[in-house]
């Protein structure tokens, strides 16, 4: 019987052995793989390495006023070093005490975290070192849960013995959301204060570190008494952590709050839009939209900003003239808008861009992007283009009433001069400096249109053009950037420059990226552009455009007014730059009666000529060596002695003088 029982026990005791193995194998089997779990969900700490927060890119003008900043987040990475002693203090202070001599988690402040919660039933303490809050900041997601919490841990015990205390810190201070926008201390710094990091104030650090609680409720933007109940508490904490004395911190506390002026629809984001946004979209192809609005890259322009200013002071107050006339007149004025577009003519920069009268009401560029009709601006590229082929500006033309059969979309067509009188024969320059039309007209046929619609695009016209007899008297819609871009042609020498808005790129180190290579072709001859640009100077001098002759500068240009009024502009340039001005209404319902390119849109331009010009660094035309310049009477073209009434110098090719 004895041995029975033995023969029963022995049996039991093995499987209750099997039992044990098997109960401590699947144990450990879920502790590794929960482990195994925890880990291979983990990303990879050394990738730190590489990292770099989003940072701010910059624009700036030629004069080294910032003109707007590109970003997905606010933020401007700064070293350590920078960063005032007093905002390192605070942070430790109110976010973690034994931040330079814990291993990355706090064991006491966890598990008082979790008795908390625990007897609460909710999570409602936090006990997260900066260390972890970084970890969670940089690699983990926000939803609080047991398994999100112990790789925050793993993580910041990995990141402790992967970097210093320092190298932390400074990342943390970069990388943290302090709300409105802010990512990192130096924006919070600039959104908050409107100053660099490294000046920051005493207070205003330790208002900065207490947002860090709740950034959308104690945001000083939204909740200033809030911000600064808070701020007072992290003063008190570097108090009792003996970081301040008791003098500092009561001073402190008393400081009112002076936050940075709003910068939301500030007057330089209404007077630079059409601009940022012109030249966002190359930036895009440059550089790749992902690094242009992450990558703190620095932009230098072309862009004048004291110059942009006179343009849009031009621009507003050329318009606020405008629709009083149209309000006397019962003519509509809600669509009105105006731009205005500056070239440099050495180099094809653009030195201001006005698209339109408010940037936050209509983004669309009326300079860059609109088509309008230019009226008889277009008419010096016809005038050229003769010159080109061996006219002089002392040929004369038949001014006087013609009908040409089916010349007007199949219909006949009987062009008429502005005044409705004419003068019988007349020179080439005198009829481009009274704007006639029906010697244009009669040149465009001599020369032909298809001929003329391409020295058009020779020299920058981008868009297609009609090649009929009305091309003329300028029928196909151009943008105003294009066109101004041609009259420059003239005033360089014959040399076309492709405009652009930028001159290099730098990455966030400061070296470059991309530089400008302009593109540069030598479009008409030199004494076609030095003849060209003497007519464009009778323009000024003894025509339409004799108000700019108030200036006292060499200039050249032209008028250009449509049918009923619908488009006014004026197109001239100096010998440093290039302007163009175009006035109408967006729905292309006239301006009013008279309301002509001398007008309406030359006022504006003088108005932004008198602050261009003082400061140009160029004061005279080119002269070319085989071009001469004598008097000749006006009326007949003929050569005349200097002391003649009424004689006028004009440039001939030698050879092809009178």
């Amino acid at each position: 019987m004895h041995a029975d029982i033995i023969d029963l026990v022995m049996p039991m005791k093995s499987k209750f052995i099997i039992a044990i193995f098997i109960f401590l194998a699947v144990a450990s089997g879920s502790v590794v793989g929960a482990v195994l779990a925890l880990f291979d969900d983990l990303p990879q700490i050394r990738s730190l390495e590489d990292f770099r927060p989003s940072a701010i890119t910059r624009i700036y003008s030629s004069d080294q006023v910032v003109l707007g900043e590109l970003f997905t987040e606010k933020r401007q990475p700064v070293a350590l070093e920078v960063i005032p002693r007093y905002l390192k203090d605070a942070l430790i202070s109110v976010e973690d005490r034994k931040f330079y001599s814990h291993s990355g988690i706090d064991l006491k402040g966890i598990l008082r975290a979790i008795v908390k919660d625990i007897l609460a039933g909710a999570y409602v303490e936090g006990a997260s070192t900066i260390t972890q809050q970084l970890a969670k900041t940089l690699f983990l997601t926000p939803r609080k849960h047991l398994m999100r919490k112990l790789q925050e841990a793993i993580l910041a015990f990995q990141l402790e013995r992967r970097y210093t205390k320092d190298e932390i810190l400074e990342l943390y201070l970069n990388q943290v959301y302090f709300g409105s926008g802010a990512y990192g201390v130096a924006s919070a710094a600039r959104v908050f204060f409107g100053k660099s990091v490294k000046d920051l104030s005493l207070p205003e650090c330790a208002l900065i570190a207490g947002m860090l609680k709740a950034p959308s409720r104690y945001t000083p933007l939204v909740n200033p008494d809030l911000a600064v109940d808070r701020r007072n508490i992290v003063l008190y904490l570097m108090f009792t952590a003996g970081v301040i004395d008791k003098a500092t911190y009561q001073q402190a506390k008393k400081t009112p709050l002076i936050l940075a002026k709003s910068s939301g629809n500030s007057p330089k984001a209404d007077q630079v839009g059409y601009f940022m946004d012109h030249i966002k979209k190359e930036l895009e192809e440059i550089v790749g939209a992902n690094l242009l609005y992450k990558g703190g890259l620095t932009v230098h322009t072309t862009l004048s900003y004291t110059l942009q200013q006179a343009a849009n002071e031009a621009v507003q107050k050329g318009l606020f003239a405008i629709k009083t006339r149209m309000n006397k007149n019962n003519t509509p004025s809600e669509k009105l808008q105006g731009a205005l577009i500056a070239l440099d003519v050495q180099t094809g920069g653009i030195v201001a861009m006005i698209g339109g009268q408010d940037y936050h009401k209509t983004p669309f560029n009326r300079t860059a992007d609109a088509l309008r009709q230019p009226g008889s601006a277009f008419k010096p590229i016809l005038y050229a283009y003769a010159v080109e082929k061996g006219f002089t500006q002392n040929a004369t033309l038949l001014d006087a009433p013609v009908l040409y059969k089916g010349a007007k979309d199949g219909q006949d067509w009987r062009p008429e001069n502005f005044s409705k009188s004419y003068k019988g024969e007349i020179t080439l320059r005198r009829a481009l400096a009274y704007s006639e039309n029906i010697p244009a007209v009669r040149l465009i046929e001599q020369l032909g249109p298809t001929g003329v619609a391409r020295f058009a695009q020779k020299l920058g016209i981008r868009t297609p053009l009609d090649p009929n007899l009305t091309l003329a008297l300028g029928t196909s819609g151009v943008t105003l950037l294009d066109l101004t871009s041609v009259y420059s042609v003239f005033a360089n020498q014959g040399k076309r420059i492709r405009p652009y808005g930028i001159l290099e790129v730098l990455d966030d180190k400061g070296r470059r990226l991309w530089q400008i290579n302009p593109v540069k072709n030598i479009v008409i001859s030199r004494s076609c552009a030095a003849i060209v640009t003497d007519m464009l100077n009778a323009v000024i001098n003894e025509g339409t455009g004799r108000a700019a002759g108030q200036l006292g500068y060499p200039l050249g240009g032209k008028t250009g007014t449509t049918d009923t009024y619908r488009d006014a502009q004026f197109v001239g340039f100096s010998p440093s730059t290039a302007v163009g001005v175009w006035v109408g209404n967006d729905n292309y319902t006239p301006l009013g009666p008279r309301e002509t390119g001398a007008k309406a849109a030359l006022p504006i331009w003088i108005d932004f000529m008198k602050k261009a010009l003082p400061n140009s660094p160029q004061r005279t035309f080119d002269h070319p060596d085989d071009v001469i310049y004598i008097p000749i009477d006006p009326l007949s073209g003929h050569a005349v002695s200097p002391e003649t009434p009424g004689a006028v110098k004009a440039a001939f090719i030698k050879g092809t003088e009178p």
